[in-house]
């Protein structure tokens, strides 16, 4: 495939692959899911998808389903950018917390981004009590949960698929380098670590070896479960906590974000943290060069963060889960994360994030981990399959 070298050329060929989307979920009955790797223009296929029905057809109802209250603005937004603003009046944009509630409802066509995050047991009550005649799903990847795939594949069937990977040798996103970077814990963090490891194990070895995480699940939601075993699964369950907590909050992750940052001062950064806390210590840390944008912020400081880091009024944008899903910060070149589970579907979104294409431009993934912990193990689960990846232990080693 030939790469794009320039913006109208990306342009162009974005359209087409959006288009191809488009014709393929028309051509299964317009009902299907389009799995896009972040940077694609999922946005656009969605606002295409029900504005080109509703513009047809006088009295038809249109939704769109969004995991955040910032990308239901942001989808009210791409409705007039691409000129269906007259619509607006027949089309509900609706967060799935909001639409979960909703009862006896039809709708002629619903568009369900990240629709991922829709198939958990309470949100999916909208595709159980409600109707539609057309459904569009988009995700940036197929759900990893098996019992969330086999929903999708019997709800809306895939019908067109194009991997991140593919978005960059098109060119519709920019190239791009991860590397993994190693730090240790300290003194008192390594003592933290090893006794809830420990008890980890050991409330393990009790609860079955080899299953115990669905063992502890069926304790727990067993009423008939004995004492023993119920407090034997709560452990289980906070060790678990208490050891992610430790690598989470590890103070030698503090110390490389800033040195990353001071030999970087002229890119435009994110930082992705586990916990909203420890967003906030990086931040504070980083101060005046940074904003923290999370769930815990009001409504107001978010805009701030977002408005300030994209004129340049800080480089450096601090967030946890925040920006994850689909948010388009188009002006970021380099991204740290510092906060590691085990699933893959969060490091390829956060990898997105960066990937808006610019013309020459290389995106830079700076992955910080706890060397010889879980945290090691998550990551090498993480990025099994993603190309360009560079195992590092010193800033030296990471390339410009």
């Amino acid at each position: 495939m030939q790469k794009v070298k320039t913006m109208d050329n990306c342009i162009k060929i974005k359209d087409k692959e959006q288009r191809k989307a488009l014709n393929a979920w028309a051509s299964a009955g317009y009902t299907g899911s389009v799995v896009a790797g972040t940077g694609f223009g999922k946005s656009r296929v969605g606002v295409l998808a029900v504005g080109k029905m509703l513009e047809l057809n006088i009295g038809t109802r249109g939704l769109v389903l969004v995991p955040t209250v910032q990308l239901q603005d942001q989808f009210e937004e791409e409705f007039c950018k691409w000129g269906y603003e007259d619509i607006l009046d027949r089309v509900d944009i609706l967060c799935y917390q909001s639409a979960r509630k909703l009862v006896d409802q039809h709708y002629n066509v619903v568009v369900a981004d990240e629709v991922h995050l829709g198939l958990s047991k309470e949100y999916i009550k909208f595709f159980e009590n409600n109707t539609y005649d057309k459904l569009l799903c988009m995700t940036a990847t197929q759900p990893e949960d098996e019992d969330y795939k086999a929903k999708l594949f019997n709800m809306a069937p895939i019908v067109y698929e194009i991997s991140l990977d593919e978005c960059v040798d098109l060119g519709l996103v920019a190239p791009y380098k991860i590397y993994c970077l190693s730090t240790s814990l300290i003194d008192q963090e390594q003592k933290d670590y090893k006794k809830a490891n420990n008890m980890f194990l050991h409330y393990k070895y009790k609860l079955g070896q080899f299953d115990a995480f669905n063992e502890a699940k069926r304790i727990l939601a067993d009423s008939s479960s004995g004492s023993h075993e119920k407090q034997w699964a709560v452990l289980f369950y906070r060790a678990i906590r208490q050891r992610k907590t430790v690598v989470d909050f590890a103070l030698n992750k503090i110390d490389l974000i800033k040195k990353i940052v001071l030999l970087n001062a002229t890119n435009r950064i994110l930082t992705f943290s586990g916990a909203n806390e420890f967003t906030d210590q990086i931040c504070d840390a980083l101060n005046p060069l940074a904003l923290s944008y999370h769930s815990k912020k009001t409504k107001k400081q978010k805009e701030k963060a977002l408005k300030d880091f994209k004129n340049g009024t800080v480089n450096v944008l601090c967030s946890t889960k925040a920006l994850n899903q689909g948010f388009d910060v188009p002006d970021a070149d380099m991204g740290i994360i510092c906060g590691l589970t085990s699933k893959s579907l969060t490091m390829i979104q956060r990898v997105g994030r960066l990937l808006r294409f610019q013309e020459d431009k290389t995106g830079t993934i700076i992955v910080l981990y706890i060397k010889d912990t879980q945290e090691e193990k998550w990551l090498k689960s993480s990025v099994k399959g993603l190309e360009n990846i560079n195992w590092v232990d010193n800033l030296n080693e990471i390339k410009k």
